[in-house]
C-alpha cells in the first residue's frame, strides 16, 4: 500500500510561529548563567536556537534501545555481578519472549512489518529501568493489582478493554516515548516559548509549553499536560492533570494523581538521553525510572500512519475471541 509522507498541521504550526514570532535574547525558561550549559562531562555545549534555547530539533529514533527489555530479566535478578555470556544468555531469551508474544494469540502482529535487526542485541544495559536498583517495575497496590488482574481476563470481552494502541486512539504518554516494533521516530520543532514532539506512531503531536506555569486544574488529558524548562542542555518536561484510564500501553493503569517527569539531555551532536519518572501513589509502591537513548536520525522519513478507529482489526479480535472460548 502506498504511504505519503507525514504531514502534521501542527508541524505547519509551529514553522510559522518560527517565522512571524519576534525572537527575544532572554528566553522563557532557559536560566541566564546557569553553568549546567555547558554540556556534559564532555564539555560539548549544543548550538542555540535564535531565542536561546539548546537546539534539539531534527529527527530522532530509538530503535537500537529495542532488544533492552523493560525490566531486569528475572535469571539476573539480585546478582551484582553479571559475567558477558549470562548476560548475552539472558537479554536473548527476553529478545525471544518478546517476539513470540506478539506472536500469540488473537490480536497477534505479522513480522513483516518490524524495523528491528535481530543478528545481534549487542551491548546493552540489562534494563530500561533504572530505579529501583532491581530494574523492576516496583510492585503494585492491592487496589491497582486486583484491577489489573480484572482487564487482563476481560482483554478480549469488549471494545472497552481492548488497549487502546490497537484500535488506534493512543498509546498514552509512556507508549508514544518508549521503543516499539516500529515506527519510533521522533521529530522535535522548537518555536519561541514551545517544543513539539511529533511521534509517527498514532500520529501524535505533544506541544510542550516552556514555562513554569501550572495548568489549568480542570484540564486533563490521556497523555496528561506537559509544562518544560531548562536546565542546562537538559529540557524537563512535567506532566500531570492525566486522565483517569486503564489498558494504557506500558503502564496498564493511570489515575488523576499519576506525575511524568521527563529529562531530554543533549550529551552530544547525535545523542539524546531520554529520562523519565513514574509517580501514582495510587497504582506503585514508589516512584520508577526509565533511561534510553534517542540517536539522531537524519535518514529517517515520517509517513502517514494509516490506522484508524473504525478498523476491522477490533471486529476481527473480538470475534476470535469469541470463536476461541468456544472452543475451550
Amino acid at each position: 500500500m502506498k504511504r505519503w509522507m507525514f504531514l502534521v498541521a501542527t508541524t505547519a504550526f509551529v514553522g510559522l510561529m518560527i517565522g512571524s514570532v519576534a525572537f527575544t535574547s532572554s528566553p522563557a525558561g532557559v536560566a541566564a548563567g546557569d553553568d549546567r550549559q555547558g554540556g556534559g562531562s564532555s564539555g560539548w555545549r549544543p548550538p542555540r536556537t535564535p531565542d536561546g534555547q539548546p537546539d534539539i530539533q531534527g529527527m530522532w529514533n530509538s530503535i537500537d534501545a529495542f532488544f533492552t527489555p523493560l525490566q531486569r530479566p528475572a535469571t539476573l535478578a539480585g546478582k551484582t555481578q553479571v559475567t558477558d555470556a549470562e548476560l548475552q544468555a539472558a537479554l536473548a531469551e527476553e529478545a525471544d519472549r518478546k517476539l513470540e508474544t506478539v506472536d500469540a494469540g488473537t490480536g497477534s502482529y505479522g513480522h513483516e512489518w518490524f524495523e528491528y535487526k535481530r543478528k545481534t542485541i549487542g551491548q546493552t544495559p540489562l534494563s530500561l529501568i533504572v530505579s529501583p536498583e532491581n530494574g523492576r517495575i516496583p510492585p503494585m497496590t492491592p487496589w491497582a493489582r486486583e484491577r489489573s488482574a480484572y482487564l487482563r481476563e476481560r482483554q478480549m470481552h469488549d471494545p472497552e478493554t481492548i488497549d487502546p494502541g490497537d484500535r488506534c486512539i493512543s498509546r498514552g504518554m509512556l507508549g508514544q516515548m518508549l521503543p516499539t516494533f516500529y515506527n519510533n521516530g521522533k521529530q522535535i520543532i522548537q518555536s519561541p516559548g514551545y517544543v513539539t514532539i511529533v511521534s509517527e506512531m498514532i500520529h501524535d503531536a505533544r506541544i510542550i509549553p516552556i514555562t513554569r506555569t501550572p495548568p489549568p486544574a480542570a484540564l486533563r488529558s490521556w497523555t496528561g499536560v506537559p509544562r518544560g524548562h531548562w536546565e542546562g542542555n537538559t529540557l524537563v518536561v512535567e506532566s500531570t492533570n492525566f486522565s483517569r484510564r486503564e489498558v494504557l500501553r506500558n503502564i496498564s493503569i493511570q489515575t488523576e494523581r499519576l506525575k511524568m517527569t521527563e529529562r531530554f539531555t543533549a550529551v552530544d551532536e547525535h545523542t539524546l538521553i531520554y529520562r523519565v519518572t513514574i509517580e501514582d501513589p495510587d497504582v506503585y509502591s514508589e516512584p520508577w525510572t526509565i533511561e534510553f537513548p534517542f540517536v539522531r536520525d537524519s535518514d529517517y522519513q515520517m509517513f502517514e500512519y494509516a490506522c484508524h478507529e473504525g478498523n476491522r482489526a477490533v471486529e476481527n479480535m473480538l470475534r476470535g475471541a469469541r470463536a476461541e472460548e468456544r472452543g475451550r
